[in-house]
């Protein structure tokens, strides 16, 4: 690392609430997404609740620019990896205990249901976060079935020192080089899937398949820590990620427009890159967006919590009321679970999610003290 990197490590960097706030926004999409299983509205709305799935794509690319925006000079690579540990893995139990009994039955499934029958094997592996390696169903969305995503995170937890050490060295230039490739590595590889879907792509194993968004977080997030301010605005990127979900549905309903939705998930990262820029630049320049606001800051606060238990909540009104055909009056149903979720997010974030991530954040730190006070 040269002496460019170390001071741009030691610089002291800025809180980007809104950046939080709109965290909130795509838990919201997932929300959206799983409520279809229970609740539709009628209509073409449900082609852009379709698309809530899009939301994940967002917390990839966030979490690769948050991790290296807080990023420090000095960590320990084992306090690293216990810090990330500590900050999903106890909500992730929680949320995984509260799921079980929504998702399992020891009773004979009825044909078409959500349900699976108990198997000690498959729910281990969700409890080391390791079933999203599978493409099989019932182990991908084992356990809590919204933590396949967490599979994700640990192998992006994983690579983030290592790639770092590609990454630090780099000019603002050079990091926005890397971001660029890796949006292309990104293009390029849905492209092969979609013209050699019988090819060995179609194999990749999907945690390696969703790098490229990582990489680019972390990029943007380099390039900004070493000075780059772009005067972009963040209705930019909000409107561009409408556009592309918008795109997208069109696409759905007029075949020949058909790359729009094939290359859906990778448009939509360009524009969550734009749209995190945007908000980060923003702040950076003293300006405060309306996705800094307390409530919404407060919410994405809550977020994690809230993507883990949103959808047990939706699935348990569903085995206990059945689904519900598409209707208007569904938003009534869509009130009443985003309320029960918030409620219940706000239960983990509080008691468990925040709380116990400190205490074991804090036996790592005086573990670390201790180890560096020389002996004798």
């Amino acid at each position: 690392m040269n002496s460019n990197s170390q001071a741009v490590l030691a610089a002291p960097v800025q809180r980007l609430d809104a950046l939080t706030g709109l965290r909130w926004w795509a838990a919201l999409m997932v929300f959206l997404y799983h409520m279809r299983e229970f609740a539709p509205l009628p209509g073409s709305i449900k082609l852009v609740f379709d698309q809530g799935y899009l939301g994940v794509t967002f917390f990839f690319v966030l979490s690769g620019f948050v991790l290296t925006w807080s990023m420090r000079p000095a960590v320990r690579l084992s306090t690293f990896y216990w810090r990330r540990f500590a900050r999903i893995w106890p909500a992730h139990m929680i949320a995984l205990l509260l799921a079980i009994p929504v998702f399992y039955t020891f009773s004979t499934i009825p044909e078409g249901s959500f349900l699976k029958p108990f198997d000690l094997g498959i729910l281990l592996l969700s409890v080391v976060l390791i079933q999203g390696w599978w493409a099989n169903p019932v182990i991908l969305f084992s356990g809590n079935p919204a933590a396949w995503t967490l599979t994700v995170e640990a192998l992006f937890y994983a690579l983030h020192p290592w790639i770092s050490k590609i990454l630090l060295p780099l000019s603002r230039y050079g990091a926005l080089v890397l971001a660029a490739a890796a949006i292309a590595w990104a293009f390029v590889y849905r492209a092969g899937v979609l013209y050699w879907p019988e090819s060995w792509l179609a194999d990749v194993p999907m945690p390696i398949t969703r790098v490229p968004e990582f990489i680019l977080g972390m990029a943007l997030a380099w390039a900004m820590r070493s000075g780059w301010r772009p005067r972009v605005h963040p209705l930019l990127g909000i409107a561009a990620m409408g556009a592309v979900v918008l795109g997208i549905v069109y696409a759905l309903l007029h075949a020949e427009w058909w790359p729009i939705a094939a290359f859906g998930n990778e448009l939509f990262t360009v524009a969550v890159g734009i749209s995190i820029v945007g908000l980060a630049s923003f702040a950076l320049r003293g300006r405060t967006s309306l996705f800094a606001s307390r409530w919404q800051v407060r919410l994405g606060a809550w977020s994690f919590a809230f993507y883990l238990v949103h959808a047990t909540v939706i699935y348990l009104a569903l085995r206990i009321f059945g689904f519900q055909g598409p209707s208007w009056s569904n938003l009534g149903w869509f009130a009443v679970i985003l309320a029960i979720d918030i409620v219940l997010a706000w239960l983990l974030y509080r008691f468990i999610e925040h709380p116990l991530e400190r205490r074991m954040r804090r036996w790592k730190d005086r573990r670390d003290e201790r180890a560096a006070v020389p002996q004798g």
